[in-house]
């Protein structure tokens, strides 16, 4: 079992990783949204960071909360020990709870957190946060009526989403699978087909998991036909992203026809907008040029060229959300791998690492594509196994 290091080396820590980025204890408190005086007292040995100013400062410093301090604080068993939480709090979604409700704007910016969370891929604070905004959305649901109602059912759906993002990243797949029946549920009663766009985009984790690509690919297409015509900002990202998807789902599936006319719908819809996000779901230029280099790894060998050609000519701008940057290295890892450039993969696993730590630490491709280039040798040997120890991948 790993010490837990003390008030004063955790301090050090911090110190050392903000000296390493070329940043103030100024610059460190406004990015990670706690006073300057905290940060002073923290970084001298004087005040222990609870678990929310840990993964602020954590977050700030672009490191997973485990590089500063060891232990109980370690991401997956923070995760794991709240998913009971999330659990409980959606068995009952059904039955109106007798608390009181939640004001709906103070429910608002609380779920608002939430996404962001997701987007920047800080897994543990959605866990933490997760069970009792469900439980609230659920309360404010079922004791609304008319436009708060269906205000109401907006915010359990976007909350549900952002609780299955952890439990499908974490492995939770049974959990998962009933975070998206919620999600969908709750979209349907939001009569809004954008709403409900979303919920189908999310739904295709199930085939993922289940890997029946040829099945999420029909449904996806079903949702695509049902989806409101893109005449509209939002209602063209909402399609795009579901035309993203099924061209991912669809190279999964082998059908190298069917990715192709998605991803060029995509493209096409992703070229009348700026990079930008709904219901946290980002979208654009950008976001299609991610997921091309997804379709190419999904379609396997003959295609891994294509995604070593996008990688040449772009890589991700920092505006895109912190989860999908680390996941166009890790997928061109992937293919760096399978094309015997092991010392290229693991520089992009650096990437995904340093872009977003939890998330890189939870996929598996990414332990996938560390163990087979530590077994090939051909990274600095220390450094590597480093990496590999920390990603699971030994």
């Amino acid at each position: 079992m790993p010490t837990i290091p003390s008030t004063r080396e955790v301090g050090q820590r911090i110190a050392t990783i903000r000296h390493a980025r070329r940043m103030t204890q100024a610059d460190l408190a406004r990015a990670a949204f706690v006073s300057l005086s905290m940060v002073k007292a923290i970084e001298r040995g004087a005040r222990a960071p609870s678990d929310d100013t840990l993964d602020s400062i954590a977050a700030a410093l672009t490191v997973d909360p485990s590089r500063i301090v060891t232990g109980h604080t370690r991401t997956d068993s923070r995760v794991h020990a709240a998913l009971p939480g999330v659990s409980a709090a959606i068995a009952a979604y059904d039955v109106p709870a007798d608390a009181p409700p939640r004001p709906l704007d103070e429910l608002g910016e609380a779920v608002g957190a939430l996404v962001q969370w997701r987007l920047d891929a800080q897994y543990a604070r959605i866990a933490e946060r997760a069970p009792q905004l469900l439980t609230d959305s659920l309360t404010a649901l079922h004791h609304s009526t008319g436009a708060e109602q269906l205000r109401a059912a907006h915010l359990l759906a976007v909350a549900a989403r952002s609780a299955d993002a952890v439990a499908y990243k974490f492995g939770a797949r049974d959990l998962s699978a009933r975070l998206v029946e919620l999600m969908r549920w709750a979209a349907a009663q939001t009569e809004d087909r954008i709403a409900q766009a979303t919920a189908a985009y999310v739904r295709c984790e199930t085939f993922f998991a289940a890997r029946a690509h040829a099945q999420g690919l029909a449904a996806l297409e079903q949702a695509i036909d049902a989806s409101p015509s893109p005449l509209g900002r939002a209602a063209t990202a909402a399609r795009g992203a579901l035309h993203m998807r099924a061209a991912v789902i669809a190279g999964r599936a082998g059908d190298a026809d069917a990715a192709a006319l998605h991803l060029a719908d995509a493209r096409r819809l992703g070229d009348t907008l700026p990079e930008d996000a709904y219901d946290g779901t980002a979208f654009g230029p950008d976001s299609v040029r991610a997921h091309e280099v997804s379709v190419a790894v999904s379609l396997g060998r003959d295609h891994l060229q294509r995604a070593l050609d996008v990688a040449e000519e772009w890589t991700p701008p920092k505006s895109l959300p912190a989860e999908r940057q680390s996941g166009f290295w890790i997928e061109l890892a992937r293919a760096q791998v399978w094309v015997g450039r092991p010392d290229d993969a693991f520089e992009s696993l650096k990437v995904a690492r340093h872009i977003a730590p939890q998330h890189t630490r939870e996929h598996p491709w990414a332990r996938e594509a560390a163990a087979t280039v530590r077994r090939l040798k051909r990274a600095d040997a220390e450094s590597l196994t480093a990496f590999s120890e920390w990603i699971g991948a030994v």
